[in-house]
């Protein structure tokens, strides 16, 4: 079992940077593969970034790629997400996942979710 709590969002900017956290509780973290998710109003929960158990691969969406960087430090069980040169269009909710063993890119392979925390970046 693990709990997530997500923390960081908050007004930004075009062009400005934010960095989120994801807090998970347990001594398990670092058997699990770690996500970011995040929905916008109106539309579906859309994949941000992913990675692995121990680190070492990591995934972005098309969209994100090359200004978000998603890292994880499993002796305090955090995972992070920094973004860079924010776009309006990252507006949404931002919401920390977690699956037992390998990360994933779909939705339906997490088990653990998080409450989320909006990111709303202005014009």
């Amino acid at each position: 079992q693990v709990q997530l709590v997500e923390s960081g969002g908050e007004l930004v900017q075009a062009g400005g940077s934010l960095r989120l956290s994801c807090a998970a509780s347990g001594r398990t973290f670092s058997s699990y593969g770690m996500g970011w998710f995040r929905q916008a109003p109106g539309k579906e929960r859309e994949f941000v970034a992913a990675i692995s158990r121990g680190g070492g691969s990591k995934y972005y969406a098309d969209s994100v790629a090359g200004r978000f960087t998603i890292s994880r430090d499993n002796a305090k069980s955090t995972v992070h997400l920094q973004m860079n040169s924010l776009k309006p269009e990252d507006t949404a909710v931002y919401y920390c996942a977690a699956r037992a063993g390998l990360e994933s890119g779909l939705s339906t392979s997490y088990d653990y979710w998080g409450q989320g925390t909006q990111v709303t970046v202005s014009s």
